[in-house]
């Protein structure tokens, strides 16, 4: 009698052991994918795009910003279960979107309003339109993706086709998900002055 093997069905708690363990990976429909790894100038255009972001939205109460690292679960095939959850570089998430007896030691229950992607040397043109399909696709109504080597940020908006492409002399405006908000895209890309 041959025995099948039930295939193991991953969750947002695999992500959150293997991160624990510090290994960082995504859901795309139940398959592991890993993320890159990444270095310091990564890790200052993320800081600059928390710190502009966070400023104002707490400034104006509208909800909260987070860093890298806060898992989203996007989506739940109803037939499957299998998961896709994504991790952006920062986020912005409006007030109100927390369930009342939401935990907050979990993943969040959706996606962000605001997904930002700074690119990674080794990030795959492929795989990086996944992460911006996924996102819109699953509710986040606009998307920030960094370039750090071309220093241009490229704009996607639920339900328009394409990108805006901003170059660091533009100024970015936050538009209807952050309305007053303003920012010239080199401020994104600064380096600190370590001398």
């Amino acid at each position: 009698m041959e025995h099948t093997q039930t295939p193991t069905l991953l969750t947002e708690d695999d992500l959150m052991r293997l991160s624990a363990a510090g290994r960082r990976y995504e859901l795309v429909q139940g398959e592991l994918v890993e993320m890159n790894p990444v270095g310091i100038e990564h890790s200052d255009i993320c800081g600059n795009a928390y710190r502009a972001l966070y400023a104002f939205v707490a400034q104006h109460k509208l909800g909260r910003v987070n860093m890298d690292g806060l898992i989203f679960l996007l989506h739940i095939d109803p037939v499957t279960e299998k998961r896709t959850a994504r991790i952006p570089d920062a986020s912005f998430v409006r007030k109100g979107r927390l369930p009342k007896d939401y935990d907050r030691s979990r993943p969040f229950p959706g996606a962000p309003d605001l997904a930002i992607e700074v690119v990674s040397p080794d990030e795959g043109a492929d795989e990086l339109m996944g992460k911006i399909r996924d996102y819109l696709r699953f509710g986040t109504e606009q998307v920030w993706v960094l370039y750090p080597e071309s220093r241009e940020l490229h704009q996607f908006i639920q339900g328009e086709k394409g990108s805006h492409i901003y170059s660091e002399g533009d100024r970015l405006s936050g538009g209807a998900l952050l309305p007053g908000f303003e920012i010239r895209v080199a401020d994104l890309f600064a380096q600190p002055d370590t001398e």
